[in-house]
């Protein structure tokens, strides 16, 4: 990417427009310092006991789906047959048991397990079950305080559904997005509107502890009545939680190819996508959910956690599994080789695929934590000062300010507590570049 295109990740851009480098923040610092240099930290710290105190994650990436949709940007596979799937499946089933195998993992419980994707609904029950098998064997997570797992409707059937419940999920996310038919074939999604309304009540019949629904405001040809409808109707199938995401465009998606590539698309601008986004949080709350993040709605008479995202926003331990998956370890951040064949070459060798790593700073772990834990839309001060000793609003001074002084947040010294105002929490990730260290505003994020 030139230099002259800084990306709104890095560089807090506040554009009006849907810009091409546009993305959800998840970690910090950018993935594209990351590199092999510093992947024998990871082994070295594989081969250490494990921080006190640290809980554990387990993170399976199932990169196969139906179709691609022109807005993803995940790292997928829409042509693999099913031996190829299960020569995938068998390598990720190997390399939870070579990690089960290492100091710092081995019989350590789990605190969460997460499938996602791609989608891991895509899978059959056949391959599903064994995969569990196998996984289970070595690390078993039957006391795990969450087991989530990504759905697309059209790939669910009642038996696949039993299966999914028989494994031990509490956490089913379907991937509506939207509830018009038009907008998700336009925006390339793989099912219609028909079959979320096909699985429901098989759902509702298995009693999974949560449902989430996925939407996504701003998909390509949204409008004012149908992003109402669809807000309605999902309202109407009553999940427990709901979230909220703003279409971007990060730079490897079909759209934003196409942009790039001198197409003008009708994307919706970041106003525009805003009040969709607290139209839907106004209408939410009105139904009995309350916020939880920038992004999510729980039901308030059914509390309800996250455990994967408040975890992983805390710095726990986290073994991400899977073609291209980030891990993070006693502090260290790495992920795994990107592509389908070095993936598979890594462990046909009987070797971790890790591919690039970065051992962060103090610093730089105490900007991570917090600047994801602002997309909460509340942090407290004492929890930064007790677990890193650091006093966040003397060290980032100048960025607090600006934004307190922009209508972005508060600041209650009394409380402590620092408060995201709605104005801030609907554009948060555009705020998060301002506590950046300077060599790390204007990069490339990935």
């Amino acid at each position: 990417m030139s230099e002259t295109r800084p990306e709104p990740a890095t560089a807090g851009i506040e554009s009006k427009q849907t810009t091409v480098g546009s993305v959800f923040v998840s970690n910090y610092p950018p993935y594209s310092i990351w590199n092999d240099s510093a992947v024998p930290d990871v082994h070295h710290a594989l081969g250490e006991k494990p921080r006190p105190d640290a809980t554990l994650g387990l993170y399976l990436h199932i990169p196969f789906c139906r179709k691609r949709c022109k807005f993803c940007y995940f790292r997928v596979y829409t042509d693999k047959n099913s031996t190829e799937i299960d020569t995938y499946l068998n390598a990720l089933a190997k390399e939870v048991e070579l990690y089960s195998r290492q100091p710092a993992i081995a019989n350590r419980p789990l605190r969460f397990v997460y499938f996602g994707g791609g989608t891991p609904s895509y899978i059959s029950v056949k391959h599903l079950t064994a995969l569990v098998d196998r996984v289970k064997n070595v690390m078993p997570w039957d006391a795990a305080e969450e087991v989530a797992f990504e759905c697309e409707p059209g790939t669910l059937t009642q038996k696949k559904l039993e299966a999914i419940k028989t494994i031990g999920v509490t956490r089913l996310s379907l991937g509506v997005e939207n509830l018009n038919d038009e907008i998700l074939a336009e925006n390339g999604r793989a099912h219609l509107s028909k079959e979320v309304y096909r699985i429901h009540p098989w759902i509702q019949e298995l009693a999974f502890d949560q449902v989430n629904i996925d939407l996504i405001s701003g998909m390509i040809g949204e409008t004012w009545e149908s992003w109402r409808e669809t807000v309605k109707k999902t309202i109407d199938l009553d999940p427990d939680s709901i979230t909220v995401y703003q279409l971007e465009l990060p730079f490897n998606t079909v759209y934003s190819k196409d942009i790039l590539g001198g197409d003008s698309l009708p994307v919706a601008d970041w106003k525009l996508k805003r009040e969709w986004h607290q139209y839907a949080f106004e209408q939410f709350e009105k139904a009995g959910y309350v916020i939880s993040s920038a992004y999510t709605v729980l039901k308030k008479d059914k509390p309800s956690q996250f455990v994967y995202r408040d975890a992983v926003w805390q710095g726990s331990d986290m073994i991400g599994t899977g073609v291209a998956s980030f891990s993070h370890l006693s502090g260290i951040h790495f992920q795994n080789a990107p592509s389908w064949g070095d993936y598979l070459g890594n462990l046909e060798e009987d070797k971790l695929p890790v591919y690039r790593a970065l051992k962060p700073t103090e610093t730089e772990k105490l900007t991570r934590e917090m600047i994801l834990q602002l997309k909460l839309g509340k942090i407290r001060p004492s929890y930064f000062k007790e677990k890193f000793g650091a006093d966040i609003l003397t060290q980032y001074a100048e960025a607090y300010e600006k934004l307190q002084n922009d209508r972005m947040l508060h600041i209650n010294a009394e409380t402590d507590e620092i408060v995201l105002t709605q104005r801030g929490l609907l554009r948060v990730d555009s705020l998060l570049p301002a506590f950046y260290a300077p060599e790390y505003q204007n990069t490339r994020y990935t």
